[in-house]
């Protein structure tokens, strides 16, 4: 009788999986790249520094924030997270709430681009940039929100800048690389580990780092989720379009890897997770010390609570060095995607960069 029972059961399950087997073949047939494209938000190119695009998003209201938001992000993904889809974009929720935004592409490096210092992205194209919008505003400064490596960026900037920021957001920012709780940072051979990584050895050889290798690092940090894990269910996903659609956005943008400039990645690695010095003030950018005592503008440090990525205590140990007096920190219950990807995030999110930089922008 039991036996009958089991084979009852498998009969009925194969048969329902290869009905959603079938459902999710016919539904990659009809899928078309413009089914899955990100940067859903209308936008324009308003300058250009060789491959490095400053992009404006149209904004949606009549009067935005006179005071402009430029966004950072990290070299090493490519930015259009930021703007994934309709209902999971903080740029569309940003433009809604009435800011103007703007949106930095660092493009994919060259071979002739190996030679890019942290001195180009940081007092080259970052400050260029910051001046475009400072001209087209006619304003003294503008609003930045650096995102992840590109947080640390716009750490820098402000730090040597001050006069050009006048709010800075800091998004799932790294600031203390020697945290206990950071195993991409002991890969790195951070917190007294008894063996480095040899970044020398790897710019020397390779010139530029290539993106697949900085991809399957992060991808071994978690290698069942982030590897086979989350493909064991691929079958329910493929037989509902619409999750289908998301699955292969978020599978396109993962290994839609840029490679790294070579000497900016070996100051980054040597200077940042290896000897961090950032929080010491002893990171020099251009010839001049990056020292967080000298940010006295207001800051708005977000983290995810869930990060493996930029630990939580990382990003938190920001407020300790800075020599602002309006400082606030908000997180949220999620990890470093889920930043961009959560409902509920995506809910909160931009209201409360908005809400903030309204508080500090006289006349908004």
């Amino acid at each position: 009788m039991m036996e009958a029972v089991r084979s009852h059961r498998f009969t009925r399950d194969l048969v329902e999986f290869n009905k959603k087997l079938q459902q999710g073949l016919e539904n990659l047939k009809e899928l078309s790249e413009e089914d899955i494209a990100f940067g859903t938000s209308p936008k324009e190119e308003v300058a250009r520094e060789e491959n490095i695009v400053l992009y404006r998003y149209t904004p949606v209201v009549k009067k935005p924030n006179p005071v402009p938001v430029l966004i950072s992000y990290a070299l090493v993904n490519r930015p259009y997270m930021v703007d994934l889809q309709p209902d999971r974009s903080l740029v569309k929720r940003l433009l809604e709430l009435g800011l103007d935004v703007y949106l930095i592409d660092w493009g994919f490096p060259r071979r002739v681009d190996r030679y890019r210092t942290l001195d180009d992205y940081i007092n080259h194209y970052i400050d260029t940039f910051v001046d475009v919008l400072r001209e087209r505003h006619d304003v003294p400064a503008v609003n930045l929100l650096g995102i992840c490596q590109g947080g640390a960026f716009s750490l820098c900037y402000t730090a040597l800048h001050p006069e050009k920021i006048r709010n800075l957001i800091t998004m799932v920012t790294p600031v203390d690389f020697h945290v206990e709780d950071g195993l991409l940072n002991v890969w790195a051979g951070c917190n007294g580990a008894s063996t480095q990584m040899d970044v020398d050895l790897m710019v020397d050889t390779m010139g530029n780092i290539d993106g697949n290798f900085m991809n399957f690092g992060f991808l071994m940090l978690r290698p069942f989720s982030l590897g086979m894990g989350k493909y064991l269910d691929l079958v329910d996903t493929m037989s509902d379009r619409r999750r289908l659609e998301n699955f292969l956005r978020m599978e396109s943008w993962i290994f839609d890897s840029p490679d790294q400039a070579g000497e900016a990645y070996r100051q980054f690695m040597k200077d940042f997770y290896q000897q961090n010095k950032l929080i010491k003030g002893e990171v020099e950018i251009g010839g001049r010390q990056v020292d967080l005592g000298k940010i006295s503008t207001p800051v708005l440090n977000i983290f995810a609570e869930e990060d493996h990525l930029v630990p939580p205590s990382s990003s938190r140990a920001l407020g300790e060095y800075l020599g602002t007096d309006d400082f606030t920190e908000r997180s949220f219950p999620v990890g470093h995607i889920g930043m961009y990807v959560s409902g509920k995030v995506q809910r909160e999110l931009g209201p409360t960069i908005a809400e903030w930089l309204s508080a500090r922008t006289p006349g908004a």
